[in-house]
């Protein structure tokens, strides 16, 4: 109950972050395809498995496990703190269930720099 709870305050804290960027051009950064394809990519990113990203259309059969990718650079004002979380979420957490995309090799440095730029941009 506490982790839907979580949810229902990061959308709607989201949603009217959303709101006031839709007047404003898109980031480069939300624009960046290799990002997103390695997001998307069942062998690399995989983040649809465990994240909803609302304001990507396409963003089809995303998982409720994590929390929702939405107004990342509010959530995450130093982006090197979320490239961090990315490469290891352990650092942070020990408990975290989020793979250690950058520690265990699933993703090289300049793809943990792409799909950091994506998730930044939403």
């Amino acid at each position: 109950m506490k982790k839907l709870r979580q949810a229902a305050v990061a959308c709607t804290v989201g949603s009217g972050m959303v709101a006031g960027a839709a007047l404003a051009q898109p980031a480069a950064s939300a624009r960046e395809p290799a990002g997103k394809q390695l997001a998307f990519d069942v062998r690399k990113g995989n983040c649809l498995a465990c994240h909803g990203m609302p304001t990507v259309p396409d963003a089809v059969a995303a998982g409720l496990y994590g929390p929702p990718l939405i107004a990342m650079s509010a959530r995450y004002p130093d982006k090197a703190k979320l490239r961090a979380q990315i490469w290891n979420a352990m650092e942070a957490n020990p408990a975290t269930t989020m793979p250690p995309f950058g520690k265990h090799g699933v993703l090289t440095e300049a793809e943990i720099d792409k799909v950091t730029d994506f998730v930044y941009g939403l």
